[in-house]
């Protein structure tokens, strides 16, 4: 049997955090003492790490605790689908880090980069996940109409909109040193803002929420520092300026 601090010290988590997966249900001590401590044993360490595990996959509680209350969950099972995973993951981290090993030879001036190679590595799945995220935020049926929308596209409309979307980037990117009202950035804008139809099709409201959605949510933020750090917020400036065109003409 093992306390709550003995396995938490193991785990690498707080006492706090498994008093809290108790709580919700997630992982129950195997025994409640008179004094009120928990004691764990093995089977509870297999659970923490399964949990751990979903977590590193960034699977919300819910869903983890859902996944492993069901029937017919299957711990060895679940061992081996963890380890695809992760080596997909190791593998997507491999091209990520050459796409960085050759932007720093780019700006150094040691090897000139195509804008596609600018982006390889990046998760579509994730970019998508990502879209859906900002979504949410207005109404859930865009995000279902969207989703729709996305599965009726071929494998090669994908790829064709995935680079789309990553020109789009380039050239916002392009066009930074020029300010956010230009008209190089004014175009970048609005070809961003069609490309977008692709999966949905938002008002001015939207646009703006977008990009104050990228400055402030930390995976929003790191995904677009990767292109350039002072691309978020270039973004928000010139999709203001863009709206406000928007209502001159209209």
């Amino acid at each position: 049997m093992f306390t709550v601090k003995q396995i938490a010290h193991m785990a690498g988590v707080t006492p706090r955090t498994l008093h809290y997966y108790d709580q919700i249900g997630l992982l129950k001590p195997s025994r409640v003492g008179d004094n009120g401590y928990r004691y764990y044993t093995e089977e509870s360490i297999l659970q923490l790490q399964q949990i751990l595990l979903y977590r590193e996959l960034e699977l919300p509680l819910g869903e983890i605790k859902h996944i492993m209350a069901s029937r017919d969950f299957d711990t060895l099972s679940a061992l081996e689908d963890h380890r695809e995973q992760l080596r997909k993951r190791i593998h997507q981290m491999e091209r990520l880090i050459k796409t960085v090993d050759r932007t720093i030879l780019h700006l150094k001036g040691k090897q000139t980069m195509s804008e596609k190679q600018f982006f390889e590595g990046f998760s579509e799945e994730q970019q998508a996940e990502y879209e859906k995220e900002a979504m949410q935020m207005y109404d859930p049926e865009t995000v279902k109409a969207s989703n729709a929308k996305w599965r009726s596209y071929s494998a090669a409309e994908k790829q064709r909109i995935s680079e789309e979307g990553n020109a789009a980037y380039a050239a916002l990117v392009e066009a930074m040193p020029k300010g956010p009202g230009s008209p190089e950035a004014q175009a970048g804008i609005a070809r961003w803002h069609r490309h977008l139809a692709y999966f949905w099709v938002p008002n001015d409201e939207h646009l703006v929420g977008l990009t104050e959605l990228y400055n402030e949510d930390p995976r929003f933020k790191a995904n677009f520092d990767k292109i350039d750090p002072q691309l978020a917020d270039f973004m928000r400036a010139a999709v203001k300026i863009y709206v406000e065109n928007r209502k001159l003409v209209g």
